[in-house]
């Protein structure tokens, strides 16, 4: 390898590391998955709702633990959350299926857009819009999503990840 090829491979591995570690501060507060009980969000606001689940004092959502993706930060029109993109998540080809991509990233935006609403308020996704630009593999040891709010108004929210 040149030494160009060791300091991005020494970065990348930096960069994982931090991942991992960060993971595991935020999966050791975590409570198990389940549903809040509506009177324990009725009061919150998006990001408060989410800073209750990053506490443990909320359930961890369950579609994170069946993808295996976790919260990772959030603050006020951003989410990140970071995911295994293991082997029981191929397609028939070998690689990675899109949905669970998708899911991914829907997680990110969507969470994103939620942190801007008010106590009381919900969303759905309307629309969600991927460009592949190649295939993930279970080689990948960890992906990192980030949705952050382009525009959130009164009726309809945008946001990129």
């Amino acid at each position: 390898m040149s030494t160009g090829s060791h300091q991005l491979h020494d970065e990348i591995a930096a960069t994982l590391m931090i991942w991992e570690q960060q993971e595991a501060a935020v999966r050791a507060k975590l409570a198990p998955p389940g549903l809040a009980r509506p009177e324990d969000l009725l009061h919150r606001t998006g990001l408060q709702m989410f800073e209750a689940i990053g506490h443990g004092e909320l359930p961890s959502v369950p579609i994170g633990a069946t993808m295996d993706f976790w919260p990772i930060e959030f603050e006020l029109g951003r989410a990140v959350f970071q995911g295994r993109p293991s082997a029981k998540y191929l397609n028939p080809m070998g690689t990675v299926h899109g949905g669970w991509i998708a899911t991914l990233l829907d997680t990110c935006v969507g969470c994103a857009v939620h942190t801007t609403l008010p106590a009381g308020k919900g969303y759905t996704t309307a629309e969600l819009k991927i460009s592949y630009i190649r295939a993930l593999t279970p080689k990948t040891p960890l992906v990192r999503a980030e949705g952050k709010v382009i525009n959130a108004g009164r009726q309809v929210g945008f946001a990129e990840g």
